[in-house]
C-alpha cells in the first residue's frame, strides 16, 4: 500500500485547476495517493492521518479519475490521426485507447477536479471544430451502467408517433408545431398532450398498425445498444411520453425488457381522442427511473438515461450519465453528454465498451 506521504504527478489539466483553485498565499497544490488535491502547507492527506491544515485560506479539492472520449459519426472517417494527436498534446496525455479504430477512442485521465471536466470538454471541442465528432467527459468509477432508461420518440425511433397519427388524420402541421414547442419545454407537457390527442378523435385504431408497418423506423444502433448492455447484465427500460400501442412493438424490435408509456383510449376500434390518466410526463419518467433502481437494488449513478426533449430533463439530470441524443437545446445544456453526430452505439463507447464487445 502506498504511504499517505506519496505524491503522484497530476495531469496538466488537473495541475492547472489546482493552481487556480488554491490561493497563491497557500502555495502550490499537490495530489496525494488517495487522490485529494492539497495545498503545500498540508503534505499529509486528512483521509490517511490525523493532521489537518488550519490555514484560513486553505481549501481541499477532491478529484476523480475521468475519461475523455471522442466518437465520430459512423463511416465518416472523421477521427483522423492528426486530430487525435492534437487532442493528446493539448491535454498532456499519451495516445488514446481505441474502442473502434477510426471511430471511437478514449483517454483515461487520473485525478481531475469536477470543475475541470467542462474545461477539458471545451479544449477538445475547440480542436474538433466542425468535424462530425462527439466529445464526452465522464467519471471512470461506475462507468459501465447497470440500467439503461430511454425515451422512445425521436430517440430510439426516428419519429414522433403523435405527429404521424396527426398527419394520417389531416392535422399534421398543427399538431407538429405543438409537439416542437412541448419538446423545447415551452409548453407544459401533460396539457399539450391532451390537446394534441383530442385532435385524433375519430381515427380508426387500425391506423396504428399501418404506421408501425410503414412509417416507424428504429434509429441506428438502438438494438445493438440494448442487446449489448443486456448481455453484460444491465436492465433496459423504454419509458416514453408517447404511446404504449407503439412502444410495445418498438420494445419487441429492440429488446427492451421493461416498457412504460401513455395509452390511447380506444373504443369500438376508434380513437376516442383521449389518453389514459395519469399522463406519463417529466416527473413520471424520473419516478420510473427511481422505481427501477429501487426495485433492482441500484443507485441512481448506476443508470444511463437518454432522450431528446425537455420531457426527459428530470431523468437525464438524475441518472449517473445523462445523454442528450440529437436533442433540443434545453436538454443539450443540461445533459452530462450530448450526441449530435453519432448513432446510439455512442452510448456504448461512452461506457467504455470496445466495438468487439457489441452484440448486433
Amino acid at each position: 500500500m502506498e504511504s499517505a506521504l506519496t505524491t503522484v504527478p497530476p495531469s496538466r489539466s488537473a495541475r492547472r485547476i489546482a493552481s487556480a483553485d488554491l490561493p497563491l498565499a497557500v502555495g502550490p497544490a499537490i495530489r496525494m495517493a488517495c487522490r485529494i488535491v492539497l495545498c503545500a502547507c498540508l503534505p499529509i492527506c486528512p483521509a490517511c492521518c490525523l493532521r489537518w491544515c488550519a490555514h484560513p485560506l486553505c481549501r481541499i479539492v477532491r478529484v476523480m479519475d475521468t475519461d475523455l472520449i471522442l466518437i465520430a459519426k459512423p463511416s465518416s472517417q472523421a477521427l483522423e490521426k492528426t486530430l487525435v494527436e492534437e487532442v493528446s498534446t493539448a491535454i498532456g496525455a499519451h495516445q488514446p485507447n481505441w474502442l473502434a479504430e477510426g471511430e471511437a477512442c478514449e483517454w483515461p485521465l487520473p485525478g481531475l477536479a469536477p470543475g475541470d471536466h467542462g474545461e477539458l470538454e471545451t479544449i477538445a471541442r475547440g480542436i474538433v471544430g466542425d468535424r462530425p465528432v462527439d466529445v464526452a467527459v465522464v467519471p471512470t468509477p461506475k462507468r459501465r451502467k447497470r440500467l439503461l432508461i430511454a425515451d422512445m420518440d425521436s430517440t430510439i425511433i426516428g419519429q414522433e408517433c403523435i405527429d404521424e397519427l396527426a398527419a394520417a388524420g389531416g392535422v399534421g402541421d398543427e399538431v407538429k408545431a405543438v409537439t416542437e414547442r412541448a419538446m423545447r419545454g415551452e409548453l407544459e407537457f401533460e396539457d399539450a398532450l391532451r390537446g394534441r390527442v383530442a385532435k385524433l378523435a375519430g381515427l380508426p385504431a387500425g391506423i396504428i398498425d399501418e404506421l408501425i408497418a410503414n412509417a416507424i423506423t428504429v434509429n441506428d444502433g438502438a438494438a445493438c445498444l440494448v442487446e449489448t448492455m443486456k448481455s453484460f447484465g444491465a436492465m433496459t427500460a423504454l419509458v416514453s411520453g408517447g404511446f404504449v400501442q407503439f412502444a410495445r412493438h418498438v420494445a419487441g424490435q429492440t429488446g427492451f425488457e421493461h416498457v412504460q408509456a401513455n395509452s390511447l383510449v380506444i373504443e369500438n376500434e376508434t380513437l376516442k381522442g383521449t389518453v389514459e390518466e395519469p399522463i406519463l410526463g417529466r416527473d413520471a419518467k424520473l419516478k420510473a427511473l427511481r422505481s427501477l433502481c429501487e426495485t433492482h437494488g441500484l443507485e441512481l449513478d448506476e443508470a444511463i438515461a437518454v432522450g431528446d426533449g425537455a420531457n426527459d430533463l428530470a431523468m437525464i439530470e438524475a441518472a449517473g450519465i445523462g445523454v442528450a441524443y440529437h436533442a433540443k437545446p434545453a436538454l443539450r445544456e443540461a445533459a452530462d453528454v450530448r450526441i449530435d453526430h453519432g448513432d446510439l452505439t455512442a452510448l456504448l463507447y461512452i461506457q467504455g465498451y470496445p466495438r468487439r464487445d457489441f452484440r448486433r
